[in-house]
Parts: structure tokens; C-alpha cells; sequence
């Protein structure tokens, strides 16, 4: 008799800073599958229901049933009737029937807006209907993690990159643990030590720099005996939680002496870098500067990581926009992007051709600067509908709904629907951009544009702008993080 295995996914990364809520009809449109809908949004996808999926085929003695998946691009406090219907979903999926085996694709640092803990509340009501059926969850890199959740869960892994492209290997060593547990092969046991601070992840690239020595520390310790997972998660600076902070975790064999001794080794090895994971980038006229000095073929490229929306950015801040207008670059320039539902609506009504009077960013909110009001050419009118091809989530399809490309004193401005970073080189080609024809490269985004656009570029920079998701914590109000970690406990001396 095959063997039944229950999988649900709830993916969100939440900035409790940020003046927008998320709401249902945001992972509606972006992540809502159930059953056989699952497999087809997500086969051939290097994602963690994609590593299902996979799982399933060249398992057939597991029979895999998609329970509620459900993911939207980072952004604020999901709203608490949202997440109730989510988590009403999986609840209600995994009480039809009984499981050998139960896996959750989370984050690990969602924010609803009256619960700065909502997946350790999933995953309490998740072992209630399931009692000791095992259980394993996955999470991203920059997941909030607390001992709670690990003494919840029987074994569970985390990525390894970031910019994130393990995210299918992930969730495939997550199911190789999981089903090894089911069929008794491993007895898995957990530690999880934490770091006494709060880590921006401005420093936080698997491809050089602390984090990428991290990585490699964790590895070695994956290569002792009895080790079957270690994970340093960097944490989310701007989630707001009782969990706050980068996490070391480590499950071994049967041996907790163990996990405990190489999660304490790892946090310790993660604290003793902190100077080092402090960003200072330069202005954004320093980095357009900088950028327009660098000698080479390929565009420059410069992100805005404080308005990145897969940090809680809410593509409105104008700062950039603004020095780039008043720098004039003479080489061609595109800005990605601002979003603007009315101007795109607009610009749709006037028809390509049409100039119009505009106000770039300060939509939202002017706290991060004021609008820029312009004149503005559009170009070109999309539906922001492509597949990804770059390495991060590839093949998974997005719809960033409708778009607008305008011409602004020389310089291309896109403008969506719908809040998302411009991370894939497949989001330009569809406003119908030649890269290799770009000079500069402006782009609210931050690492995980990296993963794509480091080898179409000559140098990515990254600049210092007024957001959501800042260099610098010194102007967010914490209610739950503990005044004990750096640097909240500067606030007390």
C-alpha cells in the first residue's frame, strides 16, 4: 500500500514596517493552487512544490496529495483575515484523512497584522491534527526562527543561497529526511542557538563576503558524521518578531549533545562577523557617479534595496529617480520601476504616443520623498505577463499585471500594476529592452537581481536611499523584537 504524504506551502516574507497590508487577492494572483492545479503551476519549476512534484514521480511508492499552496511577493503585515483563510485551508486539507508523512513549505518570516508569529501559530494547530505523524518544514534564508518552532517540527531545512537558487534542493533534502523518518531509517533531533543582534541583509550574498563564510562553515558541519542538516539562517531584519535575528539550526542523528554543541559553534562563528555585515553604500548620486566611471560593454547597474519589494519595498520611494534626472547621464538609462495602477490605466486610455503630465513615486506615502512631476512619452503598453529565465525561480510564471514604459528627458521609466521586483532579465525583454543597448541600469531591487543580472552587467551597485527596507534600523519602532539585541539595545544606554 502506498504511503500518504500531505504537503501545503505558505510563503511570505513580511516587513512590519511597510504602510501597505497584504491582502488574499495578492497570493490569488500570485501563488493560489490546490490538487492537480499545484502540479501544473509548478512542475519544471526550481521551486520547492517543483522538488514535490519531482519527489512524487520518482517515488511511486508516496502518494502526494497539494494541499492549500499559497505565496505573494514580500510586502507588509498580510491582513488577519487573509492568513485565517490560508490557514483555514491547510487545516481543513489535513484533517480529511490520515498521513504517514506531513511537509510545509513556509518562509519563516510572515507577519500578519495582529500576530508577529503566525507560522509558529500554523504550525501548533498543524501537530494537534496531525499528533506525532512526521512532520518537516522548509524555510528561506532569511526566516525569523525560534525554539518553539523547532520543537514543533521532527526535522527541517532551510536555503543555502542567496541570492536564493536552492530553493527545489532545499525542499528536496527536506522530503529525503522526512520520508528517511517515515520509514525509520533516521531518529532526527534539533537545536536551533540564536545571534544577539538584528542583521540587515545588505551583507548577506552566499557568493562572497560573511555570509558566504558562513555557508561554507555550515557545509563542514553538514560533513560530520551524524549531522543530517545545518542551516545559518540570516534572518529578516524588518519582520518584527519575538524571533528576530540570524538563527543557527542543526538536526543530527539521534544525538542532541551534537546539535546543540555545532548550532552554538555556527551562531558564535555568525556573531563574531557582525561589523562585518554592516552596509554603508554610497548616495544615489555617489553610485550614479561611481557607476558612469566604471569602463566596460555591459550596462552598470544600480539597485535601490531600501524600496525592493522582496525586502517589504512598496516601489514608490523616489530618491533615485530624482538624482538620476538631475545627474543626466549620457548613455541610455532605464528605471524599474515605480508602482502606479492609476498612470498605467492612464497611459492605456492615452495610447502609445501620448505625452502626459506624470507624478513618479510619492504615491503611497511622501515620507521617502516627494513626487517628481514630469513630462512623460509612452512607449509601450504591456499585459506583465513572462516566464522567468533566470536562475531564481526559474520557469515559474508571473504576472505583474499591466505595465507602462514611458521616456522621461531620455531615460526609459517602467511602470506596473502590481508590486514586484524587477529581478529577471525576462521582465525587461517584455517592455521590449535590449540590455546589451543599456548604459545605466537603475533598479528597485537588491540581491536576489544578482542571481540574473550579474553576468548581463559590468558592476552592480548598490545605493543609500530613503524606503522601507533601510541601510540602517535606527527608525523603525520594534514592539516584539527583544530590546536585548543589537543594535535595539543601543536604544537603551
Amino acid at each position: 500500500m502506498k504511503k500518504k504524504l500531505a504537503v501545503a506551502r505558505l510563503w511570505y516574507e513580511g516587513n512590519s514596517f511597510s504602510p501597505i497590508t497584504t491582502g488574499l487577492d495578492i497570493f490569488q494572483a500570485r501563488e493560489w493552487a490546490v490538487g492537480d492545479a499545484a502540479v501544473t503551476l509548478y512542475r519544471n519549476t526550481a521551486t520547492e512544490i517543483g522538488a514535490v512534484i519531482a519527489f512524487a514521480e520518482a517515488h511511486p511508492d508516496w502518494e502526494v496529495t497539494y494541499l492549500r499552496c499559497a505565496a505573494a511577493p514580500p510586502g507588509g503585515p498580510v491582513t488577519d483575515d487573509a492568513y485565517a483563510a490560508i490557514r483555514a485551508d491547510i487545516l481543513d486539507g489535513l484533517q480529511q484523512q490520515k498521513w504517514d508523512a506531513v511537509y510545509l513549505s513556509l518562509h519563516g518570516a510572515m507577519v500578519t497584522c495582529g500576530n508577529p508569529t503566525p507560522e509558529l501559530e500554523l504550525l501548533e494547530d498543524v501537530r494537534v491534527i496531525i499528533g506525532k505523524t512526521p512532520l518537516a518544514a522548509s524555510f528561506d534564508l532569511h526566516a525569523n526562527i525560534g525554539p518553539a518552532m523547532i520543537a514543533l517540527l521532527d526535522v527541517a531545512t532551510g536555503y543555502k543561497t542567496y541570492p536564493h537558487i536552492d530553493m527545489d534542493a532545499t525542499a528536496a533534502r527536506a522530503l529525503e529526511l522526512l520520508t528517511a523518518l517515515a520509514e525509520g531509517q533516521i531518529r532526527p533531533v534539533g537545536a536551533i542557538a540564536k545571534v544577539p543582534a538584528i542583521y540587515t541583509s545588505f551583507n548577506m550574498r552566499t557568493t562572497d563576503g560573511p555570509m558566504a563564510e558562513m555557508a561554507k562553515l555550515a557545509a563542514a558541519w553538514r560533513a560530520e558524521p551524524g549531522i543530517l542538516e545545518a542551516t545559518v539562517f540570516g534572518g529578516f531584519a524588518y519582520g518584527d518578531s519575538p524571533f528576530a535575528g540570524p538563527t543557527a539550526m542543526v538536526f543530527t542523528d539521534g544525538d542532541r549533545m551534537l546539535a546543540q554543541r555545532a548550532a552554538h559553534a555556527l551562531a558564535a562563528e555568525m556573531a563574531a562577523r557582525q561589523a562585518r555585515f554592516e552596509a554603508r553604500p554610497p548616495s544615489p548620486s555617489e553610485a550614479i557617479a561611481q557607476a558612469l566611471a566604471l569602463p566596460g560593454e555591459k550596462p552598470a547597474a544600480i539597485t535601490d534595496p531600501a524600496d525592493n519589494p522582496l525586502s517589504g519595498g512598496i516601489g514608490d520611494t523616489p530618491t533615485l529617480f530624482r538624482a538620476l534626472l538631475d545627474a543626466r547621464p549620457p548613455v541610455p538609462c532605464v528605471f524599474a520601476f515605480f508602482w502606479d495602477p492609476e498612470l498605467v490605466a492612464e497611459a492605456r486610455l492615452a495610447g502609445i504616443g501620448a505625452t502626459l503630465d506624470v507624478a513618479f513615486g510619492g504615491r503611497v506615502t511622501s515620507i521617502f520623498g516627494a513626487p517628481v512631476r514630469i513630462g512623460a512619452k509612452v512607449l509601450a503598453l504591456t499585459d506583465g505577463k513572462f516566464r522567468n529565465v533566470g536562475p531564481y525561480e526559474n520557469n515559474l510564471a508571473v504576472d505583474v499585471g499591466n505595465t507602462a514604459l514611458f521616456e522621461v528627458e531620455g531615460i526609459k521609466v517602467i511602470v506596473t500594476t502590481s508590486c514586484q521586483t524587477p529581478h529577471d532579465p525576462a521582465y525587461f525583454t517584455l517592455h521590449g529592452i535590449d540590455l546589451a543597448k543599456v548604459g545605466l541600469l537603475c533598479v528597485k531591487a537588491k540581491n536576489h537581481f544578482r542571481a540574473g543580472f550579474t553576468p548581463l552587467t559590468r558592476a552592480i551597485i548598490e545605493c543609500d536611499a530613503p524606503g522601507p527596507a533601510g541601510v540602517t534600523l535606527d527608525h523603525y519602532n520594534f514592539k516584539h523584537a527583544p530590546k536585548t539585541l543589537y543594535p535595539l539595545s543601543l536604544r537603551n544606554t
